[in-house]
């Protein structure tokens, strides 16, 4: 459109002569020339918004702020960190960042210690007085040392002997066979123990065998080994704290 120009000729009214009835001012004139100015303000196009170059600057709102102001990247930066990474989080990662410093150039914050070396994460449970505290530990990679004695009910389990023997009264001497066939009947014992171990079948049921049984050599017993490591996946852990 048209820039808007003046309808009214309002300076040549001036020089008009004080008798002259085109000197005096109208209603007319004003709605000749507010007229005008409504139709060049209608009809006039919507400018673009503005495109900034260069590095426009914004003062940064406060962490928090929720309204229609303009959200510059530091603010940006750090609202989005208080509410994925508030102080106290976790940051999980499989990088090796060498200090806090590092890991704050690149997630942000202030302060982040490293965390939980060695350890795996268990949920807090306020009912179990192993897990009913924050940041509790407990547990060991290994088992405690020295020995432990088990119950009858935690080691029962037997071990068979061939097939038995068919034959009463045969018992082993040292660690040879000293009488009888094999077969599946009767009751044997074990020669050297202090006390009757019963062989019923193939099976050791009851008895004592001591540290001098011939045939366990001593001292007598046996080990069951399993690991006490769950499977796992090292990882880093970063605290923040600040």
């Amino acid at each position: 459109m048209a820039d808007y120009t003046i309808a009214v000729s309002w300076s040549g009214k001036d020089a008009l002569a004080d008798s002259d009835a085109n000197k005096v001012i109208s209603g007319d004139d004003f709605h000749t020339e507010f007229t005008t100015v409504q139709t060049a303000i209608n009809s006039k196009a919507d400018i673009a918004s503005e495109t900034f170059t260069g590095t426009p600057l914004a003062p940064t709102a406060a962490e928090g702020t929720n309204s229609t102001q303009i959200a510059t990247t530091a603010f940006v930066r750090t609202e989005i960190l208080g509410r994925v990474y508030p102080v106290g989080s976790i940051f999980t990662t499989v990088t090796a960042y060498a200090n806090s410093a590092a890991v704050v150039a690149v997630i942000g914050g202030t302060t982040w210690v490293a965390f939980g070396a060695g350890k795996v994460l268990v949920g807090l449970d306020s009912g179990d007085t192993d897990f009913d505290t924050v940041e509790e530990t407990g547990g060991a990679k290994a088992p405690a040392s020295g020995s432990t004695t088990l119950t009858v009910a935690q080691m029962n389990h037997s071990h068979g002997i061939g097939n038995g023997v068919s034959n009463d009264d045969a018992y082993f001497t040292g660690r040879s066979w000293s009488g009888g066939a094999q077969g599946t009947s009767a009751s044997h014992y074990i020669a050297g123990e202090s006390g009757a171990s019963t062989l019923s079948g193939s099976t050791l049921t009851s008895g004592n065998l001591g540290s001098t049984d011939p045939i366990l050599n001593s001292p007598t017993g046996h080990t069951h080994t399993t690991s006490t490591v769950q499977p796992y996946i090292t990882v880093y852990f970063w605290k923040r704290t600040a």
